[in-house]
């Protein structure tokens, strides 16, 4: 036990919890934070605006596996963090954040920078907490690691009070949880499992469906081994990319389906008479139209989070539990054999090969596949990839393959312009030494592009490959499509000059716009041993297909 105020002990508990590095801002509430942080051991990576602190630490969780913790100060500070918190959310990612509240003595005064963050985030957290008194804080940390690491991830919200991190209290470090009603190892239910075994063992066209809880519960091994067991497909959600290697010899990988999924993973997933859905929730972006999807198929359901099962999709079987014990329990159950899917996975390849991936060529510009096809052979497919929200997103999603987990990391359900080059810093720190790249474009580049000054400052290796085609790509597709090409704001007149602005900010900076000068620059900008930005100029009128259209079903693509 050791004698100290309530913001040595944040600190304290924070080391005694395993951190080693926090993303945030200091302010008027947190001033006595930061003074207990001068003599800490703990990494303080000193961001420029607060949601980028936010996304970092939703980058170093989705790269790690760990919470990721941000800190910022009481009203605007912690606002600013409600972005970031509502993306980790929607995408089950764990992540503590911390923020410091006006004196206990004047919350609800309206005193200056005060604002109920507890209340606002509500919504948007996991769970969250107020610390009352210094004795609280180490018991409230814990907790909050405990929830934001068990379960279903996702982030709790710590919100401390001036005058508790200058109070006095005794430090004393616990592991035990005084708490009730909270009891996630208990969520495992497979009831149905004899069911889900029959439904497999007697599929002729069975398909594993792959979300992000696969990638969340440490499942792709597990999966990949029983994909290849049973020779059984393998299509993903955006968040599932790298749960089975998209490379694998097998040819079993039908990539990403969805809205703008590969043709071969929609036909597979609308023709399929049993599909095996693990950790995926149905998103409206995945499933196309509801009502329509996968008439003909017997769907078995399986999720950590019961809320989630018939909640889009109803389902004929459901199993309730971490994906690596059920993917196990599965395994072992399945003692017959199988039904033969070489006819299936040979109707499959002549899917595939009838409908490739559209790779449209633009005369002496470059083509947005060419730079993510490109980027795949520098790496070798081993870089750790974030991606911004738009068109450059679903372009890395389409032609980039992943063939690991927690090596492309995406804002999935909220759509956070802004996200990724932030989330490719936290990355950064999870995983030193390997490449790390962000796929941006440039619209939502520029929602957080004063984060490149905190790369130079802390000379984090990311590298910055921007897609610009000067518009908001995306909004301006959809325009074109449903809009009888009224392109109402989405096209900027002028644009930064990028590299430029990189080199100002102490980023080298590099260019692009014509093929021949795509793979000598990008083989530049990986060479630099700390951050760089190639600014990629691509044809305004580039669109992202296949693509389905709203209320369509899946299967009725439009592909230019």
């Amino acid at each position: 036990m050791a004698k100290m105020n309530g913001a040595q002990m944040v600190v304290k508990a924070l080391e005694d919890e395993g951190v080693s590095t926090v993303f945030g801002l200091p302010g008027g509430t947190v001033i006595h934070l930061y003074d207990a942080l001068y003599d800490s051991k703990l990494n303080h990576i000193l961001m420029r605006h607060e949601q980028a602190a936010s996304h970092a630490a939703d980058g170093y969780a989705r790269t790690s596996g760990k919470p990721g913790v941000c800190i910022a100060t009481s009203g605007p500070g912690a606002t600013n963090l409600v972005t970031g918190i509502a993306t980790a959310n929607l995408d089950s990612v764990p992540m503590v954040a911390i923020t410091g509240q006006v004196a206990t003595t004047v919350i609800g005064t309206d005193a200056f920078q005060e604002a109920d963050i507890v209340g606002a985030s509500l919504p948007l957290v996991k769970h969250s907490f107020q610390v009352r008194t210094p004795d609280q804080v180490q018991s409230t940390i814990h907790k909050a690691f405990y929830i934001a690491s068990t379960g279903r991830p996702g982030p709790v919200l710590v919100d401390v009070p001036a005058d508790v991190q200058k109070g006095m209290g005794d430090y004393k470090y616990s592991t035990q949880l005084d708490f009730l009603g909270y009891h996630p190892e208990n969520l495992y239910d497979v009831r149905q499992l004899e069911a889900a075994v029959s439904l497999i063992e007697h599929a002729e066209r069975p398909v594993i469906f792959a979300g992000g809880g696969v990638i969340r519960s440490g499942a792709s091994e597990l999966l990949t081994d029983f994909a290849l067991k049973y020779e059984i497909p393998v299509t993903t959600t955006l968040l599932g990319k790298g749960a089975f290697p998209e490379s694998h010899p097998s040819g079993l990988s039908l990539g990403m389906a969805g809205m703008h999924g590969h043709p071969v993973a929609n036909r597979a997933l609308m023709g399929a008479d049993v599909i095996i859905a693990i950790g995926s929730r149905f998103s409206d972006r995945t499933t196309g139209n509801r009502q329509r999807f996968a008439a003909d198929a017997k769907i078995i359901h399986i999720d950590l989070d019961a809320a989630e099962i018939d909640k889009a999709i109803e389902t004929d079987v459901w199993l309730v539990g971490d994906a690596s014990r059920v993917i196990e329990a599965l395994s072992e159950a399945m003692k017959k054999k199988i039904a033969d899917h070489s006819e299936w996975n040979k109707t499959l390849a002549e899917i595939r090969t009838k409908e490739p991936m559209p790779r449209h060529e633009y005369s002496g510009e470059i083509a947005p596949w060419q730079v993510l096809e490109t980027l795949h052979e520098l790496t070798k497919g081993g870089a750790v990839v974030t991606t911004e929200v738009g068109q450059n997103q679903m372009w890395a999603a389409q032609h980039l393959r992943v063939e690991a987990p927690r090596r492309f990391l995406s804002s999935g359900g909220l759509g956070t312009m802004g996200f990724g080059f932030p989330a490719a810093m936290g990355a950064a720190y999870a995983c030193p030494g390997q490449t790390v790249c962000c796929i941006a474009g440039d619209g939502s580049l520029m929602m957080n592009i004063q984060e490149l000054d905190t790369c130079a400052r802390y000379n984090i290796p990311v590298k910055v490959i921007l897609l610009n085609n000067a518009c908001l790509g995306n909004v301006r597709q959809w325009q074109q499509f449903f809009y009888d090409h009224r392109y109402s704001n989405t096209i900027y007149n002028r644009t930064p000059d990028f590299v430029k602005l990189s080199e100002a900010m102490g980023v080298p900076g590099y260019a692009a716009s014509r093929p021949e000068e795509l793979r000598p620059t990008l083989e530049k900008a990986l060479a630099e041993p700390g951050p760089a930005l190639i600014d990629v100029r691509i044809p305004q009128g580039a669109l992202v297909v296949p693509m389905v259209y709203p209320g369509n079903s899946l299967d009725n693509m439009v592909t230019g």
